[in-house]
Parts: C-alpha cells; sequence; structure tokens
C-alpha cells in the first residue's frame, strides 16, 4: 500500500461471484490444458485497482490479465510489454513508444494508440488512488498513428517509466472500463474465470492472446487465512504452489525432495514499523528515536519470521541502485531509548492487520517495548477491510505493522496526508531532485532521502520480507525475486 498498494490487499467490496470474462476457466486455446492451483493469504475485495487500495488486486492481474507498455524484469530492469521499443528526446521530456500491431482486448477490441491516451490520461482523471501523482509529470499523451504514441512530460522525470510498470501504466480498453471491479478487460495471456468469494479467483488462458501462449490452461488463486491450512493443502495435494510462505518455521515438513522444491530470494516488500507522526506521542521525534533504540531487530527477525528475511534500516531494498545499508543508524540500546524518554511511561494502541507476520512480529515489538516503559496495545484488525479504514484511511492508530510491497516506494513519506502523517518539506525536495536530475545525481538524493527519513525516525523498518515459495517438485518457471506488484504466472508450467 502509496500509496500503499504495496503491502496489502485490497479494500472495497465484491458480492457474490463475479461474472464470467471472455476466455471462461476451461483453458481453451492451451493444448495441454493443464492447470496449476497457487495459495495466496491476502484475497482482494474487488478487482479494480484503480480505485481501491492495495496489493492484492494487481499481484492477480497485473501482467496477467492487464498489461502496460513495459514491465519489470526480475532483475528490476524495465523491458518492453505492449510497446516493442521506445525512444526518448534529448531533453528527457518526451517518449515516443512504438506499439505492438495486431493486439486484441479480450472483449475484442484492438489495441491501438487511442488507449494510450486513454488509459494515461484517466489515471489522471478517474483513479482514486493516491499513487497516482507519480504520473502528474506528464503534460500530454498523443496518438501520432495506430501503433505510435507520443508522451511528453512536462520536465525529466527518472521516474516515469518505472512508474508505467506498475499498476500505473495498465492498458484499459475504451469499451472495457463499465464494471472494472467486476469484469476486468486487458490484453493478456489470461482472462477472469469465475471467483468464489471468499475462497478463489479462476483465470483461464486467452485464445486470442497476442504473444506466446501460456503453458497452462488454467491457474486457481486459493485464498488461505490460516497458513497451517495452506501447508496442508500443499501437502496434502490441495494446491501445487504456496506463493508466499507464512510459517517459516514449517517449512522442514516440505523437506522431502522427491515431493517438493523451496525458492527463496528477495522482494522490495518492507516490512515497517508504522509511526502516527501527527499525534501524541509520536509527534515527538525523541519518542520515536527512543522505538528505534529498543528494538533489537536481529532477535525479532529470528523470532518473528525464523531469520528468514534481511535488516536494511531503510525504506529502500538493496535491488534498488541507491541501496545503503541504514541498520547501525539506530543500535539496539534499551538504556539510550529510555533516556529519550526521559523518564515517561506510555501507553498506546497498536492496531495491526490479523496477517502472519504482523501478528508475529508485533509481539516482540510490544515485549521490547516494554523494557523501555512503552505499554503496547496489540488489536488485530480484519485485512484488508477494517485495517484499510481505521489506519490507512482515518490515522486512527498510534503503531501498525505493515509490509510495503509496491516497488520504489520511499516517495509515500512526501504525502503528509498519508497515513504515517510524516511532515518534512526538505524530504519532498530531495525526491523532486532526484526526478530530475541525473541517474547520479538521483542516486545521490535518494541516499540522502532515505538518511533524513531514518534520521527523523519517521518510521521503524524491522526487515525485508523474503520471497519464500515452496511448490510442487516439477513446477517450473517459479519467480525467484518479487520486486514487481505482480504474481507473473506467465512463465509457471508443469512437467
Amino acid at each position: 500500500m502509496r500509496r500503499i498498494g504495496i503491502w496489502i490487499a485490497a479494500g472495497g467490496l465484491l458480492l457474490g461471484t463475479a461474472a464470467c470474462g471472455g476466455g471462461g476457466d476451461a483453458g481453451t486455446g492451451t493444448p495441454a490444458a493443464q492447470s496449476l492451483a497457487v495459495g495466496f493469504v491476502a484475497e482482494p475485495a474487488n478487482l479494480d485497482f484503480t480505485a481501491t487500495e492495495g496489493a492484492a488486486i494487481p499481484q492477480a492481474l497485473l501482467v496477467n490479465v492487464y498489461e502496460g507498455l513495459v514491465k519489470l524484469g526480475q532483475d528490476g530492469e524495465i523491458v518492453p510489454l505492449l510497446a516493442e521499443k521506445w525512444d526518448v528526446s534529448p531533453d528527457r521530456k518526451t517518449y515516443t513508444f512504438t506499439l505492438r500491431d495486431n493486439v486484441k482486448f479480450t472483449n475484442g477490441a484492438p489495441f491501438t494508440a487511442d488507449d494510450v491516451v486513454f488509459a494515461l490520461d484517466r489515471v489522471r482523471t478517474d483513479w482514486k488512488l493516491k499513487i497516482k501523482s507519480q504520473l502528474d509529470v506528464i503534460d500530454e499523451v498523443d496518438k501520432k498513428d495506430d501503433t505510435t504514441a507520443v508522451v511528453t512530460l512536462k520536465r525529466p522525470s527518472n521516474g516515469f517509466l518505472y512508474s508505467l510498470a506498475t499498476r500505473l501504466g495498465a492498458m484499459f480498453s475504451r469499451t472495457g472500463v463499465a464494471d472494472l471491479a467486476n469484469k476486468p478487460v486487458g490484453t493478456g495471456p489470461y482472462t477472469l474465470g469465475s471467483w468464489r468469494r471468499g475462497d478463489s479467483i479462476k483465470l483461464g488462458a486467452n485464445p486470442s492472446y497476442w504473444g506466446k501462449k501460456p503453458p497452462l490452461g488454467t491457474i486457481t488463486l486459493k485464498y488461505f487465512k490460516d497458513a497451517t491450512a495452506m501447508n496442508n493443502a500443499l501437502l496434502t495435494g490441495g494446491i501445487d504452489v504456496i506463493s508466499s510462505v507464512q510459517a517459516p518455521e514449517s517449512l522442514q515438513q516440505f523437506a522431502d525432495p522427491n515431493r517438493f522444491q523451496t525458492v527463496e530470494g528477495t522482494t522490495n516488500g518492507e516490512v515497517v514499523l508504522s509511526m502516527n507522526n501527527g499525534r501524541p506521542p509520536f509527534d515527538d521525534k525523541r519518542v520515536r528515536q527512543a522505538v528505534r533504540h529498543a528494538i533489537d531487530h536481529k532477535a525479532l527477525l529470528e523470532t518473528a519470521w525464523a531469520g528468514r528475511g534481511q535488516l536494511i534500516g531503510s525504506m529502500v531494498p538493496p535491488t534498488d541502485p541507491w541501496y545503503e545499508d541504514r541498520t547501525a543508524d539506530y543500535q539496539y540500546d534499551p538504556a539510550k531509548a529510555r533516556q529519550l524518554l526521559g523518564g515517561r511511561t506510555l501507553n498506546v494502541k497498536m492496531r495491526i492487520p490479523n496477517l502472519p507476520y504482523a501478528v508475529n512480529s508485533a509481539q516482540v515489538v510490544k515485549s521490547q517495548l516494554a523494557q523501555v516503559g512503552i505499554t503496547a496495545e496489540i488489536e488485530p484488525l480484519e485485512f484488508p477491510a477494517r485495517w484499510l479504514d481505521l489506519v490507512f484511511t482515518q490515522g486512527d492508530y498510534d503503531l501498525s505493522i505493515i509490509n510495503h510491497v509496491e516497488p520504489r516506494d520511499m516517495s509515500i513519506f512526501a504525502d503528509k496526508s498519508y497515513y504515517f502523517r510524516y511532515d518534512n518539506p526538505e524530504f519532498g525536495k530531495l525526491l523532486a531532485s532526484a526526478d530530475e536530475g541525473t541517474e547520479q545525481q538521483q542516486a545521490d538524493d535518494l541516499k540522502q532521502a532515505a538518511k533524513l527519513l531514518s534520521d527523523d525516525a519517521a518510521a521503524d523498518f524491522l526487515f525485508l520480507f523474503p520471497n519464500l515459495i515452496v511448490a510442487k517438485k516439477g513446477v517450473t518457471g517459479l519467480p525467484k525475486n518479487a520486486i514487481a506488484e505482480s504474481f507473473d504466472f506467465t512463465a509457471l508450467a508443469k512437467q
């Protein structure tokens, strides 16, 4: 969640079962018609990621159902998708995209430059999310011809093309946006088949897909509220893949290499201990600094997530070029924490999503804060709807814990209305300078911004969430790293 998105599921309401999409759930168009079931935790509340915060919708639909002009590769590089290529003017303000020909939406409409104009203009006029401000840098979008779209920026922007690789760059049909919450219309290799609310979403292969046909005819996204239930489903054959292990200490039960395989890589998901900078006691920088000194991050990672993941100390993951290890900024020092509190004792409310990593981490944080005189009352909230309402939207919390999974999302701290309620104009200036400058200036400015964020103790950064996948032996194409918003199903196959 910029932006929340990023890390959470989605708010809103979806009634009943979604209507069938163009591809159905039968896998038409894929000769083998093989199926695969993948286990997930956070289920979307609807399918409209233009109006609903959260990561669960783009996780399921981006790249798979919706495509953009570009997408992120496994190493974070920007690669072509619906655009075969693009040219950038010498002043870095004009991007000319050459589009693939003979691409169709699942409603039968052809994809042309008119749709590029429509989709990008719609971000500014119809999207409801805070992250849409990333594309405020666009001055105008024009159609040169059916296969050429020209985007002119108000100023040079290092982040523009990267933003197009997120949900912001998804292409929509001009005749396919009437019911985005229930009927997604995209150009991707899969279409929506059916939805059993509270249970599963089924995607079927798109028979008219412009590119390489996916190896699998049907993908079922199976949702679990309990880590043990998801583990048991893999052990008993109910699913083929656990998309993200929710109980790392349980990995031993999948140790048989004749039955299972484990993939471990990295993500850009920062598990953040959020502090409400906009109200007491965390409007006091010294109290926020005390919290950071009170947390033994190494012990927390070992206890809460079986040592899986990485300590980074900032809102920047190692996959970003401007990453610096900031774990030494606030050493574990309870005496220093008590000194910063000045003898005060505090009672605070920690409202967290009822997700395993947050619940486990909250117990450790509560125990460690108690050692310095801060009593934290843990209140688990139903996720996503209740957490989104109270914490993200209303800002009615003192502490929270959430995994921010959106790529390059440090800019969420530049919005003082965002749920952190952090307000430092200097931080925003650094981000603006970074976006417009050279690549070296970008890296330098963003390093300074990360340092400022850390110095201000705007939040505490508990650990970087690992990409930890367990699957049946014979499943191929599993992503080692999860550094984009989507879980890309297009390479998955079964031997």
